[in-house]
């Protein structure tokens, strides 16, 4: 049985347990201890003989437990569906593995059809405008019932008005399309900064002395270099960095181009400190790296995306009569929690994978938007409810994008699990999460101004259990967060979300505490069990 190690990458801190951050590269102990229980525990990791294993991170809990997360390939192939993390006790002891991979691979490497076709098939079905030219590599998809010989065909170009990276996974062997996704991730949606839908609030940026003169630029030095710039309507490039002389920017109105870039600078700030304040996260991908932020991008485009290619947030601005510019705190923190996703779990955009990974951009915005407390934005779980212009300045907004305590109301996210949910689109499978997320922070209560949407509190739970009492909006991101970072893989699905997030809860308040029956109550309410 071969087993090689070819990197390790940062590892992430997790919430409530103190845990380590590594630096980039660290070689920490418990990856050789972690790939020894591969090699000594076969069984239990789904492991081959032609299998190597590379680490992406480490997490090391304050009592010393370690959490090793692992990419797989097999017989030189990458495995997607195929990561795992290795989890053992402070004396090295292994605990248990979290992976969706159900047996031992043993697929034939051998193609039937060449990348050439496999190209010129996800060439057909793009639906996009093809730019560039479309990359193909040969691996082994594992996210399905039987494992399969594919490739994994990347086109680029644009598609819905955004840039798109479209993952086509073209079976090998029957050139049958099995899966695709796009890494491009959209959401359906010190200066001051005169906001279009925060008011007037602090903002840190840069200066730059010049004889006689001083230039400010909506630039962060204290996170991360941090910056915003403006597309002017494009829909490439970088943008040109927001400068002033007078470190005042925007006017609260649409008028200033620089209202918008005023916005996204304040949410990119939000997100930034509130991974750092709550998860000792240190920047989206927890190595502290400059992400930045793009405003008017197209034009009349009503949506903002993250770009894991530029590392960055972009935000259309709307259609200028019944949506405003996508800037909204929870938007942002939406957005850029795509980001995390994407260096944690890197929850797979399909399926119910995809629908957990926006959901996981749901809650961690929602809770972006709380930790701002913003007296003109005041939080709730109402998604990207600013953007609409009817709601600008309404203190109690009704009207929003989606609504994580009755999904159903947007009249596309389902309540409850059913198992055809992994067919929806992700923005609407990801209801069941927030359902699930919301009962566990605050219980089958109705939220102020629903209560003539919402007849009854039986309206809320999927199973007739009312009496849930939610643990708090801190404890449930906690939760979550473990969740993600810990226990939850590419491939997870509603099920195995469960389970990590029991784990989750056991960790950091204990097995059979209250909050670890509240998520299981939480669960079974939204008809997950």
């Amino acid at each position: 049985m071969k087993l090689t190690l070819k990197l390790v990458v940062a590892a992430m801190a997790t919430a409530g347990l103190g845990s380590s951050v590594l630096a980039a590269g660290t070689n920490h102990p418990s990856v050789d201890k972690a790939l020894a229980h591969l090699k000594g525990l076969s069984a239990a990791s789904q492991t081959a003989d032609a299998d190597a294993f590379s680490a992406r991170d480490v997490v090391v809990d304050a009592d010393g437990s370690t959490h090793v997360r692992f990419d797989r390939s097999f017989k030189g192939l990458r495995v997607i569906g195929g990561d795992l993390v290795v989890h053992a006790d402070s004396r090295g002891n292994f605990r248990q593995s979290s992976q969706t991979l159900r047996e031992a691979l043993s697929t034939d490497t051998e193609a039937r059809y060449d990348d050439a076709a496999a190209i010129q098939y996800a060439q057909s079905l793009f639906s996009g405008t093809a730019e560039g030219k479309p990359q193909s590599q040969l691996v082994i998809y594992a996210r399905g019932a039987t494992p399969a010989l594919a490739y994994d065909v990347v086109m680029f170009g644009m598609r819905e008005g955004a840039p798109s990276r479209m993952h086509m996974i073209v079976d090998a062997n029957s050139m049958q399309l099995l899966d695709k996704y796009d890494e491009v991730m959209t959401a359906t949606s010190t200066g001051t900064a005169k906001t279009l839908t925060s008011g007037d609030v602090p903002i840190t940026t840069d200066s730059t002395v010049r004889p006689r003169l001083t230039y400010f630029a909506l630039r962060d030095p204290s996170r991360g270099n941090n910056y915003t710039t403006n597309l002017k309507n494009k829909t490439s490039g970088t943008g040109s960095l927001f400068n002033d002389k007078d470190n005042v920017w925007g006017n609260n109105a649409t008028t200033d181009t620089a209202t918008a870039g005023a916005d996204a600078h304040y949410g990119l700030g939000l997100t930034w400190d509130y991974y750092k304040n709550t998860f000792g996260r240190n920047g989206i991908d927890g190595i502290g790296s400059t992400t930045y932020s793009r405003v008017h991008y197209s034009t009349n485009y009503v949506n903002a995306f993250w770009d894991d290619g530029c590392f960055c947030m972009t935000y259309g601005d709307g259609d200028g009569v019944t949506y405003l510019p996508l800037v909204a705190i929870d938007v942002a923190g939406h957005e850029m929690t795509h980001g995390v996703t994407s260096r944690t779990a890197g929850l797979i955009y399909s399926g119910e994978s995809g629908g957990l990974n926006e959901a996981t951009s749901d809650i961690m915005g929602t809770m972006v938007e709380f930790a701002a407390n913003n007296p003109v934005n005041p939080p709730n779980y109402l998604i990207g409810e600013r953007i609409y212009t009817a709601n600008n300045g309404v203190p109690t907004p009704t009207t929003a994008l989606r609504y994580m305590f009755k999904p159903f109301l947007d009249g596309q996210s389902p309540d409850c699990y059913s198992g055809n949910i992994g067919q929806k689109d992700v923005h609407y499978s990801s209801g069941v999460a927030n359902h699930f997320f919301y009962l566990l922070a605050e219980g089958a209560v109705i939220p102020p101004g629903f209560s003539g949407k919402i007849a009854s509190t039986s309206q809320l739970v999927c199973n007739g259990n009312t009496a849930i009492v939610g643990v708090g909006r801190d404890a449930a991101a906690k939760i979550w967060y473990r969740a993600l970072t810990v226990y939850m893989t590419s491939s997870t699905n509603y099920a195995a979300a469960r389970v990590a997030t029991l784990n989750a809860a056991g960790d950091l308040f204990g097995v059979g505490s209250t909050q670890y029956n509240a998520v299981a109550a939480a669960w079974s309410a939204v008809s997950v069990l």
